[in-house]
């Protein structure tokens, strides 16, 4: 007779799961993009992902780096992702070179490849965190919203060294990290957490119906206010608006999220793979010309339960063994101990 599975609850169980179900919103995401200018439903879903699932995920990073900000920890931490950035960088430059053939391409670690903004944007925020580790989470917190207001009205290309995105996003890493574990347990359950799950599928329906009335780019955090659109020396108040929409629909999206700890769980404590790897996935399906094929909006579904698949497959253990070397390197060697031994350091995408 085989033992029941035991099922438990645990504060970071909830962070791991919600970690898997947004990096399956960045493959819903991406894989949507190229369709969002001919079917309105893909718009729609495309809007609806991208007023949560960036917030959310810096807010989950910023609740992990409670763990690894100070001392060896936390610069084993930033020798990783530093290395990390290098290594995908190229290899994304080099996947453009031979297989896409894009022209004029060049090789630049200041303009990072797509997604790879994350890890440069991921480096900076935890140098300012530690740069006001000595402040109330409050200053911290209302000085980063600051920032971020700030940072729409410089006349300086977003894509450097994902410039925008850092201070844009900046508020939702400082919030996962001070207040993180207070949101998580002040959550409702029972007809509240029902009401909330209803009122985010509302959400996706109002933007179905053009509620929503703003451009991507305000969501996307990588455009200046000029280039939305906006010189009004009051621009800054419409980020303000964006921040309470991000807030709000994230608040709304957490209420789908299980607090078990489950198979989903453990494919969250993986999502950097999936994180990593994917853009070579979707960069050769939009490049093997798939997307011209797809004349009705039909094909939504399909893309969605696609890109489903895909996080799963690359969350498998089995991709980790393959490709820990790569995604995780062991940077320990490169910094000694005082009793002259290696130090290990825990994955920053814990």
């Amino acid at each position: 007779m085989t033992k029941p599975t035991i099922i438990r609850e645990d504060q970071d169980s909830f962070f791991y799961n919600l970690r898997f179900m947004l990096i399956v919103c960045v493959l819903v995401g991406n894989a949507l993009e190229p369709l969002i200018t001919r079917f309105a439903g893909a718009e729609a879903l495309f809007l609806w992902i991208y007023t949560f699932h960036m917030p959310l995920f810096v807010w989950v990073t910023g609740y992990f780096a409670r763990h690894s900000v100070q001392g060896a920890p936390g610069r084993n931490v930033l020798k990783q992702i530093a290395v990390q950035y290098v290594l995908f960088q190229t290899l994304y430059a080099l996947m453009d070179y031979t297989v896409f053939h894009t022209p004029h391409m060049r090789l630049s670690f200041f303009a990072p490849y797509l997604l790879l903004w994350f890890l440069a944007s991921h480096f900076c925020w935890r140098l300012l965190l530690r740069l006001t580790l000595s402040w109330k989470p409050m200053y911290r917190l209302m000085t980063s919203i600051l920032l971020g207001v700030i940072a729409g009205y410089l006349p300086i290309d977003g894509f450097w060294l994902s410039f925008s995105r850092t201070f844009v996003f900046l508020p939702f890493f400082m919030i996962g990290y001070d207040y993180g574990g207070v949101i998580r347990s002040r959550l409702q359950s029972g007809l509240a957490r029902n009401m909330a799950a209803a009122l985010s599928a509302g959400l996706l329906i109002w933007i179905a119906f053009g509620g929503l009335g703003i451009s991507a780019g305000w969501l996307t955090g990588n455009m200046t206010y000029a280039e939305l659109g906006r010189h009004e020396w009051y621009a800054g108040i419409y980020r303000l608006g964006v921040y309470t929409l991000e807030m709000g629909s994230g608040a709304l999206f957490l209420a789908w999220v299980p607090s078990l700890t489950s198979k989903l769980t453990d494919m969250g404590r993986r999502t950097l793979y999936v994180f990593l790897l994917h853009g070579f996935l979707v960069r050769l399906t939009v490049w093997s010309g798939v997307y011209n094929n797809m004349e009705t909006s039909l094909y939504i579904p399909v893309i969605v339960c696609i890109a489903l698949m895909f996080a799963i497959t690359l969350a498998h253990p089995v991709v980790r063994h393959a490709f820990r070397p790569l995604i995780e390197p062991d940077v320990s060697r490169f910094h000694f101990n005082r009793q002259g031994g290696l130090k290990r350091s825990a994955p920053w995408f814990r």
